[in-house]
């Protein structure tokens, strides 16, 4: 399920120029498109929540997924901007419902064979990413878009139906079902949103701004300013797979702090590193600290007693991952005046918050100790 959310979103970024063009976007009415895409995704997030604290994840993952699978044919179709606009929207929001509940079940999983699987999932939804964007070109090229578009849903189409049948059946008992549905009152799961929210703007700044750093600040050949996100995203999965066992081991806490150091070193390498090579390491580094920081929050907010894990990793999946979506423009608007050194050097401070806040991450241990 993780491939599959993965592997559309790696599925989209080729298409992106093609959409562009498609419909005559400029540069900043492209910029407004992506931002609806992002404003879909952060509105479905809570929505996701309560229909999984409702009628669990299994349900819910499956309906999302459903509806997310023909959405790559209906962006292909969509021949003006206000039908475009829509099904971005729809894109975002069923891709971040989707996301909600598959780290809900995720953490079903793990509470039924007490040990660690978030990570593995997550490296997954890494893999997929690599795949869909490494294929979608070559598919785009031969095909056409709506050739490709019709290639990557049967092969969705084949992930979740190797998927549906081996989700675990969580549907919430008479008494959960009933239970009302709210935003936690409690600050424990809005701190945990906000270790997420830390981690995940590192990874947005680097996703989009380091081969810019790259090319215009150090001036490294366009042909190879795609290497600090490359060694990044490859350092980030790689890792993923191993990041399970490292926390079964050491505990959610430990795991924590170890990642967030890393984080630390490699975010302050890329800033200040004297030459193009050490600051490509920088970033490769940042990506094994990176890497399993978002998966040890979200099992630590989808165990804490008396939350139903939709609310709670709704809660923590909105404040993350607008460290992507909105997080990045605001720092592209700082570099223009300071230059992006000086940004990636200050993003370090938000690792060694993390690590001031790794005691929450006990919550991740809760079902597996003892």
């Amino acid at each position: 399920m993780f491939l599959m959310n993965g592997f559309y979103m790696g599925s989209w970024a080729p298409k992106i120029p093609i959409f562009a063009e498609k419909l005559g976007l400029s540069e900043g009415e492209l910029g407004l498109m992506i931002l609806v895409f992002g404003i879909g995704s952060i509105l479905a997030m809570p929505l996701a929540g309560i229909f999984n604290a409702r009628f669990g994840s299994t349900k819910v993952s499956k309906a999302a997924a459903l509806m997310f699978l023909p959405m790559l044919i209906l962006i292909t179709l969509s021949n003006t901007i206000w039908l475009a606009a829509i099904v971005i929207f729809l894109f975002g929001g069923l891709m971040a419902s989707m996301d909600v509940t598959i780290n809900a079940n995720t953490v079903a999983v793990e509470k039924v064979e007490h040990r660690a699987i978030m990570s593995s999932c997550h490296a997954f939804w890494s893999l997929g990413g690599l795949l869909g964007a490494g294929f979608g070109g070559v598919l785009i090229a031969t095909t056409g878009p709506l050739g490709h578009a019709l290639a990557a849903t049967i092969l969705a189409g084949l992930f979740l139906a190797v998927g549906f049948p081996r989700l675990i059946e969580d549907t919430p008992t008479g008494e959960e079902r009933h239970q009302k549905i709210r935003l936690p009152m409690t600050p424990l799961p809005w701190l945990i949103g906000i270790v997420a929210l830390f981690s995940m703007i590192p990874e947005g700044a680097i996703m989009d701004w380091s081969a810019l750093y790259l090319h215009d600040e150090l001036g490294v050949d366009i042909a190879w300013a795609g290497f600090g996100f490359a060694a990044f995203q490859l350092s980030m999965t790689t890792m993923r797979f191993a990041g399970d066992h490292v926390r079964d081991r050491l505990g959610g806490v430990t795991t924590m702090r170890i990642c967030a150091v890393l984080s630390f070193t490699g975010l302050l390498f890329a800033g200040l590193a004297p030459s193009t090579f050490l600051t490509i390491v920088g970033f490769a580094i940042a990506g094994l600290g990176i890497s399993n920081m978002v998966p040890i929050a979200f099992s630590a907010v989808g165990n804490l007693p008396g939350l139903a894990p939709g609310i709670g990793l709704s809660v923590a999946t909105t404040l993350g991952y607008s460290g992507i979506l909105v997080a990045p423009s605001a720092i592209g608007f700082l570099a223009e005046h300071t230059g992006f050194s000086p940004i990636f050097t200050g993003l370090s401070l938000l690792p060694v918050i993390v690590f001031l806040m790794a005691p929450m991450m006990r919550y991740a241990d809760r079902d597996r100790i003892g």
